[in-house]
């Protein structure tokens, strides 16, 4: 499979609750709320509207998103995208036109685990 690849894709329209875990590149363009845990890239589509708690490697957002994101490699902030909540990444590519309500961290990958807590 190649590096950038979508393996999975939730399409416009369609809404999703509950725990998604992936490999490789998920694209997300409808409702989703709940937790994602991957070791994978997730792309959040600009019409995409995410609520809850976000555990990946890679994200790259356009949508909206409202919720922790723990990014252990980096994530990247479109112009429309929008999020409200708390992200910790090691590096941040944001756009003019982007924007972020609540707090950033970047203190490195060591503190954001991947892994889904224990219950």
């Amino acid at each position: 499979m190649a590096k950038d690849e979508i393996n999975a894709f939730l399409g416009s329209g369609t809404i999703y609750e509950g725990k998604l875990n992936f490999q490789g590149s998920v694209r997300i363009d409808g409702n989703f709320t709940g937790e994602v845990f991957s070791e994978g890239t997730l792309v959040v589509g600009k019409d995409a509207k995410m609520k809850g708690q976000i555990r990946v490697s890679q994200m790259i957002l356009s949508g909206n998103i409202t919720g922790d994101v723990y990014a252990t490699d980096r994530v990247v902030l479109h112009k429309t995208a929008n999020l409200v909540g708390t992200l910790h990444t090691p590096a941040l590519i944001m756009e003019e036109g982007a924007k972020v309500e609540g707090q950033i961290s970047m203190n490195g990958a060591s503190e954001t685990i991947i892994s889904e807590p224990a219950a």
